[in-house]
C-alpha cells in the first residue's frame, strides 16, 4: 500500500482526489506583474498548487553552451528567472488565495531559498533525477520531495530514491514524464505509472507536456496520485513553455474533466448502484403466470413464463417453483411470488 504524502493542508495518495500542480515554470517572462496574475488564475481554475522555477542561469548553464542555431543557452534561459526576492511575495500571495505555492529547485542556493521560505514541498525536476548531490541536499531539507522521471530509468530512479532515502527523507512523489515539449500522445507511455508504482511502492503522477487535456484525462483514469502540466495567461507569447501551455479557460477545463473522470471512477465495488434501482425493477424478468392456475394445481413449466417487470420470483428459482402446488388461484399474467406456491 502506498503511503500518502502531505502537501500543506491536503493528502497526495491512494483514496484522495489527484492533486493538482498548475506549473507556470517560466511562463511569468521575468515580469512580477505575469507571475502574479498566474497565480490568480490558478487559484480562479481550481488547482491545489501553483508551481514556478527557481534557478540562476549562472548555475544552471555553461556560459559558452550554444543552441545548433548559435543562440547563447545562457542568453536563452537568463530572461526567464524568478528573481529570489520575488518568492515571499509570491508565496504569500498564493497562500492568501487558498493554494500552495512550489517551485523546482535547479541548485543549492535555490534549494536553501525556498526552504526559508517555508514551501510545502520540493520539486526535482527531470533534468535533475541523475544530479545526485542536489538530490541529497534538498531529501536531507526532510520535506516532501515531488521527482520528476522524464528521460530515466528505473535503474536511475531507484539510485535517485536511494539517494533521498540516505539523506533522510522518505516522503516522495514520483511523476512519470517524457521530457519533449510539446510531447505527442504516442510517446507518452502512460503504462509506465503503473510500472513506477508497483516498483518503488509511492504515490506515483504525471508532469504532463502534450498540447491537449486527452492524456491528462486518462492518466486520471489510471489512477495517478498527482497531475502537473503547465498553462499561461496567452500561449502566442514569446517564451520557453507558452506554445505547449494551456490557456487559463482550458487549464479550468482539465481540473473540471479531472474530477468527474475522478467521480466516475468510483470504489471498484460490483453493486447495483442506487440510480439504477429503477431501471432494475423495469428491466430484470421475473415469473408471471402464463394462463390462471387454480388453487391446488401442481404448477408446471407451461404455467409460467418469464417477463418483465421484477415483480416475481427470480428466474433462476424456477425449477423451485415447478411441481409445487398453488396455494392461490393465480390470475394469468399475475407475478408468482413465494406465498402463491
Amino acid at each position: 500500500m502506498q503511503k500518502a504524502v502531505r502537501l500543506g493542508s491536503k493528502k497526495v495518495g491512494p483514496g484522495n482526489p489527484v492533486y493538482i500542480v498548475a506549473e507556470a515554470g517560466s511562463n511569468h517572462n521575468g515580469q512580477l506583474d505575469k507571475a502574479r496574475n498566474l497565480i490568480r488564475l490558478a487559484a480562479e481554475a481550481g488547482a491545489d498548487a501553483v508551481k514556478f522555477q527557481t534557478f540562476v542561469s549562472e548555475r544552471l548553464v555553461c556560459r559558452q553552451e550554444r543552441l545548433a542555431d548559435g543562440q547563447s543557452l545562457f542568453e536563452l534561459f537568463k530572461p526567464f528567472e524568478l528573481p529570489y526576492e520575488w518568492h515571499p511575495e509570491l508565496m504569500n500571495l498564493a497562500a492568501s488565495l487558498g493554494i500552495e505555492f512550489l517551485s523546482s529547485a535547479f541548485d543549492f542556493e535555490s534549494a536553501d531559498l525556498l526552504e526559508r521560505i517555508g514551501v510545502a514541498a520540493f520539486k526535482i525536476a527531470s533534468g535533475d533525477l541523475t544530479n545526485i548531490p542536489l538530490v541529497k541536499h534538498i531529501a536531507a531539507k526532510r520535506k516532501p520531495i515531488i521527482l520528476s522521471t522524464g528521460m530515466g530509468t528505473i535503474s536511475e530512479i531507484a539510485d535517485a530514491i536511494e539517494a533521498v532515502e540516505s539523506a533522510g527523507c522518505d516522503e516522495v512523489i514520483l511523476l512519470h514524464c517524457v521530457s519533449s515539449y510539446p510531447s505527442p500522445p504516442g510517446a507518452m507511455n502512460l503504462l509506465a505509472i503503473e510500472t513506477l508504482r508497483r516498483a518503488f511502492g509511492v504515490p506515483v503522477g504525471l508532469s504532463d507536456h502534450t498540447t491537449g487535456l486527452e492524456v491528462p484525462i486518462a492518466a486520471t483514469a489510471l489512477g495517478i496520485d498527482l497531475l502537473e502540466k503547465h498553462f499561461t495567461e496567452q500561449r502566442a507569447q514569446p517564451g520557453l513553455d507558452h506554445s505547449y501551455s494551456l490557456e487559463p479557460d482550458e487549464l479550468s477545463e482539465m481540473i473540471r474533466k479531472v474530477r468527474i473522470t475522478e467521480e466516475a471512477l468510483g470504489t471498484g465495488e460490483k453493486v447495483c448502484a442506487p440510480q439504477e434501482s429503477k431501471t432494475k425493477y423495469y428491466a430484470r424478468r421475473s415469473l408471471f403466470a402464463r394462463r390462471p392456475i387454480p388453487k391446488g394445481k401442481t404448477i408446471q413449466r407451461d404455467d409460467i413464463k418469464i417477463v418483465r417487470p421484477q415483480k416475481g420470483i427470480e428466474p433462476g428459482l424456477i425449477d423451485l417453483v415447478i411441481g409445487r402446488a398453488a396455494r392461490v388461484d393465480i390470475q394469468e399474467d399475475e407475478p408468482i411470488t413465494w406465498d402463491k406456491v
